[in-house]
Parts: structure tokens; C-alpha cells; sequence
């Protein structure tokens, strides 16, 4: 199975770049928008590639070849503004997905924000507005394709270590979960078929990652 992560610089996206490069059950992509992280990746003998989400999707197409499965872990990040908002969540998000449709690609694994509803956006700190519109339609975008999709909710991003215990369900109460727990979620689920077509939030809990995941 060939793994292409987008954003794999960030901190979930570079997490799970390191556990899909020690198993022998995938090969692979790293995705990133600068040559000093191309560099990086591939100094520790990850294949990496050379794109930007805000660019023209012939561009963007040529990191897709030959894979099997897209995880989408890019943001545009807490301290930019409407327009990178809406460039990389939103327009960019769609890009990757219009991309992985055309080349029929088997499995499309989307990051989400925690509650993208109406209500959410309604209740959303001004300054927040824009990231979940986006992410919303993104949301909505990837539900309505033909992609075999799964859409993850991870509640408030901590950087505490890995402790495999999370409470997962389609509507959970709001909670924490580390970026480490986000990762080993979004690598169980590149291999387990039945999370096609499932969206789910995530939050710090008491049962195991893979069991939590069975029970949906």
C-alpha cells in the first residue's frame, strides 16, 4: 500500500510519517512545501515530495502518482489570516480530493476540526470562524465525492505523550487528545477497511485506540 501524508511536517503528519516508515505494510509519501523538508525526510530514508496546496492541480497531481491511500493532515495554522484559511483548508483540502478522485485513489483520511456543524460555526469565536467554515465545507465536500472516505474529529490538540486510551463515537463531550494518539488513530485507520465511509471525533478516553475504532 502506498501512503501519500499531506502536511507531513506538521506535527500529527510527521508523527505518522515515522509509524508508516516502520511497518513493512506500506511505503510511504511525505508530502511537503519546502526543498529543506524534502531534504529532511529523505536524510531518514522517507520518500518525499515537493508541493503546495496553493498551487495548480497538475502541480499538485504529480505527489499522487502511484498511491493508494491520501491522509490530510495540512492546516494553515492558528495565526493566519482568512485568505490561508481559506486557501489551504478549504480550496486546497478540495484540491487533493477532486485529485484522488480522478486518479481513484482507494481511500481518502481527512482531518477535521472537532465540530464543524452549523451550530459550531455559529458558536465559534470570531477569530476561529473562519477555520471551521472552512473545514465544514471541506467536511462536506469529501462526504458528497465518490472517494472512499474517513473524517476524523480530534478534540483539543495536546502535546502529551501517547497513552492509547480515547473515548471514539460519532458525537462525543468536547476533551483533549494528543497529537500522538491523533496519529496512531489516523494510522489504524489507513488499514482497517470497515472506517470506510465513517466519520468520528476523538477525544482522551479509557479504551484502546483499536478497540475504540472496532466499536464504531
Amino acid at each position: 500500500m502506498n501512503v501519500l501524508v499531506i502536511g507531513a511536517n506538521g506535527q500529527i503528519g510527521h508523527k505518522l510519517v515515522d509509524r508508516l516508515q516502520a511497518t513493512e505494510d506500506a511505503h510511504v509519501r511525505a508530502m511537503v512545501r519546502k526543498e529543506a523538508q524534502v531534504k529532511s525526510f529523505e536524510d531518514k530514508g522517507v520518500e518525499a515530495v515537493l508541493a503546495d496546496l496553493e498551487g495548480d492541480l497538475d502541480q499538485l497531481a504529480k505527489a499522487f502518482e502511484d498511491i493508494d491511500t491520501v491522509v490530510f493532515t495540512a492546516g494553515s495554522g492558528p495565526n493566519t489570516g482568512f485568505d490561508k484559511t481559506m486557501a489551504v483548508d478549504l480550496d486546497g483540502a478540495i484540491k487533493t480530493m477532486q485529485i484522488a478522485g480522478g486518479l481513484k485513489v482507494n481511500r481518502y483520511i481527512l482531518i477535521s476540526s472537532f465540530d464543524t456543524s452549523r451550530i459550531a460555526i455559529q458558536n465559534a469565536p470570531e477569530s476561529f470562524r473562519p477555520y471551521v467554515i472552512a473545514k465544514h465545507y471541506a467536511d462536506d465536500w469529501l462526504r458528497k465525492s465518490n472517494l472512499a472516505y474517513t473524517i476524523v474529529h480530534p478534540g483539543r490538540l495536546t502535546d502529551d505523550e501517547e497513552t492509547d486510551q480515547v473515548t471514539i463515537k460519532e458525537q462525543v463531550e468536547p476533551g483533549n487528545i494528543s497529537r500522538s494518539d491523533v496519529s496512531k488513530v489516523l494510522y489504524e485507520t489507513i488499514f482497517d477497511d470497515n472506517l470506510k465511509g465513517k466519520e468520528f471525533q476523538v477525544v482522551e478516553g479509557k479504551t484502546s485506540i483499536v478497540d475504540a475504532l472496532k466499536q464504531l
